[in-house]
């Protein structure tokens, strides 16, 4: 099951994708489905089944831009997006490492990613209920950064470059008692300044808060994520000006998904009750490490035809120079 989030003025809603056709639902999250479905013990699948109503939307006009409708990130909390936190696991595909070893290779010797890399070949897939080795772990910023299909990625005066991350996110949520729940997988364009971090790897973690996006679909219910074939595309004006077949799943992956959430939701402050979380699982290839800058006005395409339609945003670059922050002492 695909679910879309959207919205007319103040009006939001959640509808089911169906041939074509978007299934209106009375609720107005999939958060909010997501907290039903816990506190009723019920699988995901069902709570949308009973909130299922007759009105429908095409879904082409609401997925061009051309409706009263539009889409939102296929999932947030919709009350307050601070208390969604983006974060996200890199090193986790082979030709994302070597991308990322060929950016701070000076010497002869295996760098610190390939070693990350082949530590999660070695230790990131454990068996069933064993812990394995842990990843790399970056913070991205709180919902206010996501943004949906068909909008903006914006690179900053502060930035150096935006480049695009071709991946699938987990979606979650914390229930009452403090558990996480996985509501389900997107498709996700994670977005950073590889310049910045080419320049010195400890940059690593200013790179990474930047927008980001998700969707336009969320997959709900049991899914396999074993082997998953995408193509991300670089397009400037009406042409194509670099592609590349890509693969995520499991099967493409050093870490398990299930060693990622352990390690992500092991920490008490990443268990508070009600927040929502959006994880990055790492991304197979991205044009920068091809040798591409995206330019102003470029649209970057990510594509798992498994998780639904492509997710398509322009990039915005601001220019002008950086603006000096004072701080007042009180």
């Amino acid at each position: 099951m695909r679910l879309v989030q959207l919205s007319r003025g103040g009006d939001r809603r959640v509808a089911v994708v169906e041939n074509g056709r978007l299934q209106l639902l009375a609720t107005r999250s999939s958060y909010a489905l997501a907290q039903e479905a816990i506190q009723k013990k019920e699988r995901l699948t069902a709570i949308v089944a009973k909130h299922l109503g007759q009105e429908t939307l095409a879904y082409d006009p609401v997925y061009a831009g051309d409706s009263d409708w539009r889409l939102l990130p296929s999932f947030d909390h919709p009350n307050d997006p601070a208390h969604c936190m983006v974060s996200g696991t890199g090193l986790t595909h082979k030709a994302s490492a070597e991308n990322r070893a060929a950016m701070h290779k000076q010497t002869a010797e295996l760098t610190d990613s390939m070693r990350m890399y082949q530590m999660g070949l070695e230790g990131g897939n454990p068996p069933a209920g064993q812990i394995g080795i842990q990843p790399e772990w970056f913070y991205k910023g709180d919902g206010s950064i996501v943004r949906a299909h068909g909008e903006d990625l914006e690179v900053p005066p502060y930035g150096w470059d935006g480049g695009e991350e071709p991946e699938i996110a987990g979606a979650y949520v914390i229930s009452p008692d403090g558990v996480p729940f996985c509501v389900g997988l997107t498709v996700a364009n994670e977005f950073s300044d590889h310049r910045m971090e080419k320049k010195n790897y400890l940059y690593l973690a200013p790179s990474k808060l930047r927008n980001c996006s998700i969707g336009p679909e969320l997959v709900v219910g049991e899914n396999a994520f074993d082997n998953v074939p995408g193509t991300v595309k670089i397009l400037r004006g009406a042409q194509c000006c670099w592609q590349k077949s890509i693969r995520s799943g499991e099967a493409n992956m050093s870490y398990s998904v299930a060693n990622l959430e352990h390690h992500h939701f092991k920490y008490a402050a990443h268990c508070r009750a009600g927040d929502a979380h959006i994880h990055f699982f790492g991304a197979d290839a991205f044009s920068f490490g091809e040798g591409l800058a995206l330019e102003d006005g470029d649209t970057m395409e990510v594509s798992f035809p498994s998780f639904g339609r492509p997710l398509r945003n322009r990039l915005t670059i601001r220019r002008g120079p950086e603006k000096l922050v004072s701080v007042p002492k009180l």
